[in-house]
């Protein structure tokens, strides 16, 4: 009796431990894609409705990033502030995170991963004390739900601006599409596309409207699911009506005359295996998230469905005119392995909802400042009608500055989640030559 009483009572211990772990699993969760659930952050001595200008920003250095913080203490840009809201991400995206994340671990070496099958592959909260804490969190990002399954910005418009004059030196109209192949959570099919013979994880395509001269100019990217496999990467070149493979090195030169290379492309467009990341905390922050539909938009572009654009404004006219959300980030540094990379390190503020990166300041090899990104976003409710109800944070605009040339690149975007033109078959080197033609 004794006995049986002993292994009923560890019965029910075991029982009871295992109820605990699958809670404190869902509440994991929880805290990732809900951080707002018990309120916002504290702005300390300001409140939405207020305007952080030259004349205040040193009560404001701990809510803003260092890029942000020496811009405003130039004069160049005021930041109006928003209250903050939640950014909701997909019902699937989540699920699959609750479903599939207690099986993932990092490999031996960074650009390994195991176990992943979709949704957020590290939910669990970051600690400094973790020497890999940044490698899960550039996963996080590369995994992240920040286009859907597919996505497309068409028209998207990008000028080049002298941010002492604000002269606008030269403007470009784009169309560019991403498709997710594998992982997929929020359009069939799911979870994979198949035949993928090649085994893509994602593919991006990229081509020119506008100017005349380069008109045709088309980029194709092959992200392989095994990160250690380096991009293939396609350039179409109009004049010439020829495609041509490029070298990996290529990712890091200025892309058609802009600000950007193609590896800055969504705040980083490379490998994890490329970077050395680092976590370096966590910290409330300043960021350019916001109502589309509640801003100030422009009447510059003429849609046929009335859609209207984020306009810019400041310096040279290189700054986003929205409102911005005090939202909590992860301070992330990615340095790259390369000896001989442009880049000295970047230093990344994500998003700790949305695991997205909308801002991030890049440092030449000397370590001092030299460029720095925003992506702005805005909710899928709020945009577009075709959006709604999808629960994707939208990209809805960026500014690229090189802050020691005093030049910037910004774009403006009509993003839609989902579209129809996004087949397979679009993102060949076949399709290059055919839709150049």
């Amino acid at each position: 009796m004794k006995k049986h009483m002993t292994r009923l009572l560890m019965a029910a211990a075991f029982l009871g431990s295992t109820a605990i772990a699958q809670a404190a699993d869902s509440t994991v969760v929880d805290n990732s894609f809900f951080p707002y659930k018990e309120g916002a952050p504290d702005l300390g001595a300001f409140k939405p409705g207020n305007v952080i200008n030259q004349e205040n920003v040193e009560q404001a250095k701990e809510i803003l990033d260092e890029g942000m913080y020496y811009m405003i203490q130039q004069g160049w840009t005021e930041v109006p502030i928003a209250e903050t809201t939640s950014f909701k991400l997909n019902d699937a995206y989540i699920q699959a995170t609750r479903d599939h994340a207690d099986k993932v671990s990092l490999g031996d070496q960074p650009g390994v991963l195991n176990g992943y099958v979709a949704g957020r592959p590290f939910p669990q909260e970051p600690e400094v004390s973790d020497e890999r804490a940044g490698e899960k969190l550039a996963w996080n990002y590369r995994y992240s739900v920040h286009f859907g399954d597919s996505g497309m910005i068409s028209p998207f418009y990008w000028k080049y601006r002298d941010m002492k004059s604000g002269k606008v030196e030269r403007q470009m109209k784009f169309e560019f599409r991403a498709l997710n192949w594998k992982h997929r959570t929020t359009r069939e099919p799911i979870p994979d596309i198949s035949p993928n013979p090649s085994e893509l994880f994602r593919t991006i395509y990229m081509g020119v409207h506008e100017p005349f001269d380069v008109k045709n100019t088309q980029l194709l990217i092959h992200r392989f699911e095994d990160d250690l496999k380096r991009d293939n990467a396609w350039l179409y070149l109009g004049f010439q009506r020829r495609v041509r493979r490029l070298a990996s090195g290529q990712i890091t030169d200025s892309f058609l005359g802009s600000d950007l290379m193609i590896e800055d492309f969504e705040g980083y467009n490379g490998r994890i295996s490329d970077m050395k990341w680092t976590f370096k905390g966590a910290r409330n922050i300043l960021l350019p998230f916001y109502d589309h539909n509640a801003m100030e938009l422009t009447d510059e572009f003429k849609e046929a469905d009335g859609y209207k654009y984020i306009d810019y404004h400041g310096q040279g006219g290189c700054f986003p005119k929205i409102t911005w959300q005090l939202r909590k980030v992860y301070e992330l540094e990615a340095i790259p392995v390369d000896p001989n990379h442009p880049v000295g390190k970047r230093v990344m503020y994500m998003d700790a909802q949305t695991a997205t990166l909308p801002r991030i300041v890049i440092y030449d090899r000397a370590g001092k400042m030299w460029k720095t990104w925003f992506i702005n976003e805005t909710h899928s409710d709020n945009h577009l009608p075709v959006n709604k109800g999808k629960d994707i944070s939208v990209y809805d605009g960026f500014s690229m500055m090189d802050l020691q040339a005093m030049h910037c690149t910004t774009g403006q975007f009509r993003t839609e989640l989902d579209p129809e033109i996004n087949l397979p078959r679009t993102f060949t080197p076949q399709y290059l030559r055919a839709k150049g033609r």
